[in-house]
């Protein structure tokens, strides 16, 4: 049995294994094939935090490959009654073949996960956002290719996306650099994880200079929202403007995980341009997670 709490929990070679099939998915997708080997199999879905393309994406990942999935907040189990997250996962794991899990505090995820006698994933924690990365990889390279010795800027928070895009970065070799504010940057820990291959800037044009992707998220994040105003003085040089990309070259492509706050972190004009592959970015979300899924309950 094989958890994904974070992307250093596949190696490698098995990330690059999932975006193959990802992207075979996708094409099966599009050309109506029925493909459902997870007939008869359940994911239990548990959200502390809302979501659009996380639950649409698992849910109806698991509708076309044949399963079914149940969608439970606070609100319907008992833990909104204060029942120990040990206990909730030894129930919910005994009913079904898999649980994802979008959550607060990732030590929610990793105390479920010990007791857990299925695959556990993260949906979002406020340390990692893992299943975003696979989707941001996945549309990367449908344009481009591998993103072995690519260059990356972050523009932004050092938030839980750009934490998983450093171990990103440090699994499979491409060079990240991040254009985040002192007092804002991720923790020295984390940033480790991407050895050499990650470089701090003050300042979002130097960081994309000549990169391949420029990529960013909300200035701030949920739960972060009595911080709007200071954080909004904080990032207002941080923002991924037509300069910034015409900085990184007519060849670099834009992402960004949404939902997008257009003349914050984005202007409208980038996130509409040319060089964006959000709305694809968002697609692939079901794709990367039915790979993800097809792998964790038939193969682990």
């Amino acid at each position: 049995m094989r958890h994904f709490l974070t992307l250093r929990d596949l190696s490698a070679e098995e990330i690059h294994r999932l975006l193959r099939r990802a992207a075979e998915l996708k094409a099966l997708h599009y050309e109506g094939a029925l493909h459902q080997p997870l007939q008869g199999r359940v994911l239990g879905m548990l959200f502390e935090k809302s979501s659009t393309r996380t639950r649409v994406a698992f849910e109806a990942g698991m509708a076309q490959l044949g399963g079914h999935a149940i969608f439970l907040s606070p609100r319907d189990t008992q833990l909104g009654r204060g029942e120990p997250v040990e206990d909730t996962a030894r129930v919910l794991s005994s009913m079904v073949d898999a649980v994802m899990i979008r959550t607060y505090g990732h030590d929610q995820l990793e105390r479920f996960a010990d007791r857990s006698s299925v695959p556990v994933i993260n949906g979002l924690s406020d340390l990692w956002h893992p299943c975003q990365i696979l989707a941001d990889l996945q549309t990367f390279e449908a344009h481009r290719g591998s993103i072995v010795d690519r260059r990356v800027a972050w523009v932004g928070d050092g938030n839980n996306m750009c934490n998983s895009w450093i171990e990103a970065a440090g699994l499979l070799g491409f060079d990240l650099r991040l254009a985040i504010p002192p007092g804002y940057r991720p923790d020295p820990d984390v940033i480790a994880l991407g050895g050499h291959r990650v470089q701090l800037f003050d300042d979002p044009y130097q960081a994309a200079d000549g990169v391949d992707l420029v990529t960013t998220d909300v200035w701030a994040s949920m739960g972060q929202e009595s911080e709007q105003g200071s954080r909004l003085e904080a990032f207002r040089t941080f923002c991924v403007t037509e300069g910034v990309m015409e900085q990184a070259g007519p060849d670099a492509l834009f992402m960004h995980c949404l939902p997008a706050h257009r003349g914050e972190e984005v202007e409208a004009l980038v996130l509409e341009g040319a060089q964006s592959l959000v709305w694809e970015e968002a697609e692939n979300r079901l794709h990367a997670q039915k790979a993800l899924l097809e792998f964790l309950i038939l193969e682990h």
